[in-house]
């Protein structure tokens, strides 16, 4: 797996955009990311479909890998982290976030975790609420237009459309503009969304390989 990276600056501090669907921001030395959807694909085989478990597994790699790349002191899931309550899948989760205890594991909310007290002492959260300031930043999981701050959000689950002469492409970005950053969906069982995305923004394009500006 090869890390590739973009430094950006935003309100003056840095952001440095990777390919691996997650962004380190180095005044909080924080791992920030959006949209795990953990147990997504085990709730799809409670229901009768048939998933392999790799998909999980392959997030949770990406992870333990940004996570030795950077060091971070913090990691910030901007909503979503649980796609449908508590299953198989929250216990790997607990079991890998074990190998870091030193981690501070700050969660915004989004429209999928619905997290029970019991679920909540499993996961060890270090914060957990609808919204998080710090700085002149607001991490928000979904964009609110009543807001002043810069807003870290997610939930779109962003896209870009690269049409060539042999075919269309559709890859994951994030989108920066005057006042959002909007991070791509960290799992990669997820669907992208190419056209509710903030209007006059930059985007940050990315495959398993590199990732550049359009």
């Amino acid at each position: 797996m090869k890390v590739s990276t973009k430094v950006i600056k935003i309100k003056n501090q840095s952001f440095i955009l990777t390919n691996q669907r997650a962004l380190f921001w180095e005044n909080e030395k924080a791992l920030v990311l959006s949209d795990l959807h953990i147990g997504k694909t085990a709730h799809f085989r409670k229901n009768g479909i048939a998933l392999a478990n790799q998909v999980f597994e392959s997030d949770l790699q990406r992870l333990s890998v940004l996570i030795e790349y950077f060091k971070p002191e913090k990691f910030i899931v901007v909503g979503d982290l649980l796609h449908a309550g508590n299953n198989s899948e929250v216990e790997e989760f607990c079991s890998w976030k074990d190998q870091f205890p030193n981690l501070k594991f700050y969660l915004i909310e989004g429209n999928h975790d619905r997290i029970s007290k019991a679920l909540d002492k499993k996961l060890c959260l270090d914060f957990k609420a609808e919204k998080y300031e710090s700085d002149d930043f607001l991490f928000i999981h979904d964009f609110d237009r009543k807001q002043e701050k810069f807003q870290i959000s997610g939930h779109i689950h962003p896209g870009y459309v690269i049409n060539s002469a042999v075919k269309r492409i559709k890859l994951p970005c994030f989108v920066v503009t005057e006042n959002q950053l909007l991070l791509p969906a960290f799992s990669e069982f997820t669907g992208l969304d190419t056209k509710n995305l903030p209007k006059n923004g930059r985007f940050y394009v990315f495959t398993d390989a590199e990732i550049y500006e359009i």
